[in-house]
């Protein structure tokens, strides 16, 4: 299917509307280079337009009836399904993703909707009684939840339609205007979910989708009239954004160097395919994909083998092709550094078990073993399909090790033990603890996000609905209750 549009360059989203710019930005595909599209960009003027128009319409927003909210997040989850493959092939034509990823990326954005419809139709008041005391008789509070004002939404490469829906879908259940800035390298799944947008009966100025480059964004970050700042992408320039703006509400879902730790009780079969499948998937480019593996010594030699061999069966190559399952990353400069990293660990004394080479913008699954401990691949968030195996003779080191890390976003235990399951979730330093699986699942309904350097806030629809929102507290007096 030919993703590019005869009527290109397409438009952005200027308060709900079409609009263009006086430039326009090519996207290509960074498998082979060839042209996706071409989109228009805001000038400075329209962003202003974006802005006031969000800042306006902030009280009208918040007063919209649940229903007209959630009909609006379900008609984008309808949409979304109508035009999945289509969809599906202009992520898998912009990110390089490969077509089977992408087609669950957008099946993944369907349900994200859906469930945000949902929870805005559930996202109710509470009522507190307030008589417990002699001195409140009579008393009765209301407790609901307000939104701070409009959001500005800073979203990422690697998933250019789903984490763009799990700023816009919160922010629309709960009434706040959003802003999208999408990342300049895949800025158009974002463009067509902003085409689906302007389907709704949603009022102008609720949502506006600005593809900007990354230098224009800081004026949006520091402007006041945009209190939320919603950022998904790397920890230097999450922080960055943090310590900008002190005194907006900043959530922050940022990286990890996520770890799977195999335990002597463990399945070996299926924990060396799931590994070898999710330290891979998305070439490495998810902030939950395998990095570390972490093996008990007695069935280190066993599964080392089984990973080696599992991996050696993945399919590399052209994300268009129906069997890949790993494709290029977003482009040769990052595959580059991705390759300088492995190439220093192994200067410095890893063993390379798989993988290790570059073609172009894709990197083979690569697995180091006997890696330093000041290795990047081991320290740093590698955001390529490169793994690190480490042995451990204990559980005991094993959670230790997975602590041994400025991040902590999630990890996975395999293990049958229901008593290691609940001591992981105990001992472990991390937002989310997945046991019999790798650290890479999600469900989007879930609380989703990190400790340490790993982010601030969480995501998942509830979760996300009560970080955009503060409790505000109505108390009715003289009541007979």
């Amino acid at each position: 299917m030919d993703v590019s549009r005869t009527s290109d360059p397409r438009p952005f989203w200027l308060a709900g509307c079409p609009a263009t710019g006086d430039a326009e930005q090519t996207v290509t595909n960074p498998h082979d280079g060839r042209v996706v599209g071409v989109h228009s960009v805001p000038t400075p003027d329209q962003v202003e337009q974006a802005v006031a128009a969000a800042h306006a319409v902030r009280g009208q927003a918040a007063a919209l009836p649940i229903h007209v909210r959630a009909e609006a997040l379900a008609h984008v989850a309808r949409r979304l399904s109508e035009r999945a493959e289509e969809i599906a092939q202009l992520i898998s034509a912009e990110n390089g993703k490969p077509i089977f990823w992408a087609r669950g990326e957008v099946g993944r954005a369907v349900s994200t909707f859906r469930f945000g419809a949902e929870e805005a139709r559930r996202f109710s008041g509470d009522v507190q009684r307030l008589d417990t005391e002699p001195a409140a008789q009579g008393r009765l509070a209301y407790v609901s939840r307000v939104p701070y004002g409009p959001v500005l939404a800073i979203t990422p490469f690697n998933f250019p339609l789903n984490l763009v829906a799990h700023k816009v879908a919160p922010a629309i259940a709960v009434g706040a205007p959003i802003v999208v800035k999408p990342a300049p390298a895949t800025p158009l799944s974002a463009l067509v979910l902003g085409e689906i947008l302007a389907e709704t009966d949603l009022p102008e100025g609720v949502f506006s989708v600005l593809p900007v480059p990354n230098d224009r964004a800081a004026s949006l970050v520091e402007d006041p009239r945009l209190p939320v700042v919603s950022f998904t992408g790397s920890g230097p320039v999450g922080y960055s954004i943090l310590d900008s703006v002190p005194r907006k509400h900043v959530t922050l879902e940022l990286g990890g160097n996520a770890a799977a730790v195999v335990l002597a009780d463990a399945d070996l079969d299926w924990a060396a395919s799931r590994v070898a499948l999710f330290s891979n998937y998305q070439a490495g480019q998810s902030c939950i994909a395998v990095q570390r593996v972490i093996v008990e010594d007695s069935v280190a030699d066993a599964f080392t083998e089984k990973l080696v061999g599992a991996v050696g069966g993945l399919v590399t190559g052209d994300p268009a092709d129906e069997k890949t399952q790993v494709g290029p990353l977003v482009s040769e400069d990052a595959a580059i550094r991705v390759e300088k990293w492995v190439d220093e660990a192994v200067a410095a004394g890893a063993r390379l078990l798989a993988g290790g080479t570059r073609d172009g913008a894709t990197i083979a699954p690569t697995v180091l073993a006997d890696v330093p401990a000041g290795a990047k691949v081991t320290c740093e968030e590698v955001f390529g399909p490169v793994m690190t195996v480490q042995r451990v003779a204990s559980v005991d080191e094993a959670f230790a090790l997975v602590n041994d890390s400025r991040y902590g976003l999630q990890a996975g235990v395999f293990t049958r033990s229901l008593d290691v399951a609940f001591r992981a979730n105990r001992e472990l330093e991390v937002g989310g603890v997945v046991i019999g699986d790798v650290p890479s699942y999600r469900a989007d309904q879930m609380p989703y996000g990190g400790v340490k350097e790993s982010g601030v806030g969480r995501e998942g629809l509830r979760s996300a609905m009560e970080d955009l929102t503060y409790e505000k507290v109505m108390v009715l007096t003289g009541l007979t209750l």
